[in-house]
C-alpha cells in the first residue's frame, strides 16, 4: 500500500495513489510504504530515484546499519514500534529515509517509511495532524512526531500494564489462590512481563534514533529543543518500567509462595495420616507376627478387642493433631 501525505492550510492531508502518473500531480512532504508491491516500489524508484534496500525491514542487520548517512546525503534510520495487541504484543521495524540536501532529487525533502503492517503510532500522527493545524510543517516534524507518539503510546501502554497487575495483585493478596488462581495470575504476569520488557527494549531504540538525529545537525533549534523533551520523557518511562519490573517480581514470588503453601498443606495431610497410621500399623504387626504362644490368640472376643485399639491408636493422634491446629 502506498499512502502519499501533503500538507493543506498546515494539515497532512493523504491523496489517492493508484498510479505513476498520479505521484506527478503530487509534492509530498511524506510517503508511507505499508507491506509495498514490486510495482509500487518501481514507482517510487522512477518518480524519486529512490532505491529502496531490500534489508530494509530485516530484523537481524547490524546495529552500525540501523543509523547512517548515504554519500548521496540520505538519512536512513530504522527503528522498531510498538503494537500493543492483547494477542500478540510484538514490535515492527520502520525502515526511514529522508534526504535534506540533494536538491536534484525529487525526493529532497520527503520522507519515506517502509515497513510490513500498519502501525497504531502512524493512525495517531495522522489523526492529530489532520485535527491540529500547524502541528507539522516539514519532513523532519514528521519523524520528530512519530518518535514522540511512539513515547506516548509507550507511556499508555504502561498504565494499561499496571491496572492489569493491580487486578492480579487483588486476586493474589485476597489469601485465597487455589491453583487454578494461580495459574491464572502467572499466565497474566508474565504477558505482562513480557510486554514490559517489549516497552523497554522500544524506548531504548527510540532514545537511540533520537540521539543520532540530534547528532546529525539536521534539526533546527526548535526541533532540537522537542528532541531533548522526547529524551526526557523516554527516562520517565524507564524509571516507570523498571517500577513495573520490581512490581511483576513481587507478583511472582508472592504467587510461587502460595502455590507452594498449598502443595505444603497436602505434604502435611499426607504426613499426618502416615503418622496417625503408625500405631495401628505396629498393632496389626504384632499380632501378624507367627509365634506358637500369643495369649490372645486364644481369647473370645481377640479380633474385636485389635480392632478397636487400632482405631482408638489412630484417633488419639489426629484428636491431638487437631488440637493442635496441624489439620488447617
Amino acid at each position: 500500500m502506498l499512502n502519499i501525505f501533503t500538507l493543506a492550510n498546515g494539515r497532512l492531508v493523504q491523496e489517492e495513489i493508484e498510479s505513476l502518473a498520479d505521484l506527478e500531480r503530487f509534492r509530498p512532504i511524506w510517503v508511507d510504504l505499508e507491506s509495498p508491491t514490486l510495482e509500487e516500489k518501481r514507482w517510487i524508484k522512477q518518480h524519486y530515484e529512490l532505491s529502496i534496500p531490500e534489508d530494509a525491514m530485516d530484523d537481524d542487520i547490524e546495529e552500525s546499519a540501523r543509523f547512517y548517512e548515504e554519500d548521496n546525503g540520505e538519512l536512513h534510520i530504522r527503528s522498531d514500534f510498538l503494537i500493543d495487541d492483547d494477542e500478540d504484543p510484538r514490535s515492527v521495524r520502520v525502515a526511514f529515509i529522508l534526504n535534506e540536501h540533494n536538491q536534484n532529487l525529487r525526493s529532497c525533502g520527503v520522507l519515506f517509511s517502509i515497513h510490513d503492517e500498519d502501525v497504531p503510532v502512524f493512525r495517531l500522527l495522522r489523526m492529530r495532524a489532520r485535527r491540529a493545524p500547524g502541528l507539522i510543517d516539514e519532513a523532519k516534524d514528521v519523524l520528530l512526531k512519530l518518535f514522540d507518539a511512539d513515547a506516548e503510546y509507550s507511556a499508555d501502554t504502561l498504565e494499561r500494564i499496571y491496572d492489569d497487575l493491580e487486578k492480579a495483585s487483588q486476586m493474589v493478596l485476597s489469601g485465597d489462590v487455589t491453583d487454578d488462581v494461580a495459574k491464572e495470575v502467572l499466565g497474566a504476569i508474565a504477558r505482562q512481563e513480557d510486554l514490559n520488557g517489549r516497552i523497554r527494549r522500544n524506548v531504548m531504540d527510540t532514545r537511540r534514533a533520537v540521539s543520532f538525529m540530534m547528532r546529525s545537525k539536521m534539526l533546527n533549534a526548535e526541533q532540537f529543543e522537542e528532541s531533548r523533551q522526547i529524551l526526557r520523557d523516554i527516562e520517565s518511562l524507564d524509571s516507570h518500567t523498571a517500577f513495573l519490573f520490581d512490581k511483576i517480581n513481587f507478583l511472582m514470588d508472592a504467587t510461587v509462595g502460595f502455590i507452594n503453601i498449598n502443595q505444603n498443606k497436602i505434604i502435611k495431610i499426607f504426613s499426618v495420616a502416615s503418622v496417625a497410621l503408625l500405631p495401628p500399623t505396629l498393632i496389626a504387626s504384632v499380632y501378624g507376627m507367627n509365634f506358637k504362644f500369643m495369649p490372645e490368640l486364644e481369647w473370645e472376643f481377640g479380633y474385636g478387642y485389635v480392632v478397636a485399639l487400632m482405631i482408638a491408636s489412630a484417633l488419639g493422634p489426629m484428636l491431638y493433631f487437631r488440637k493442635r491446629g496441624w489439620l488447617k
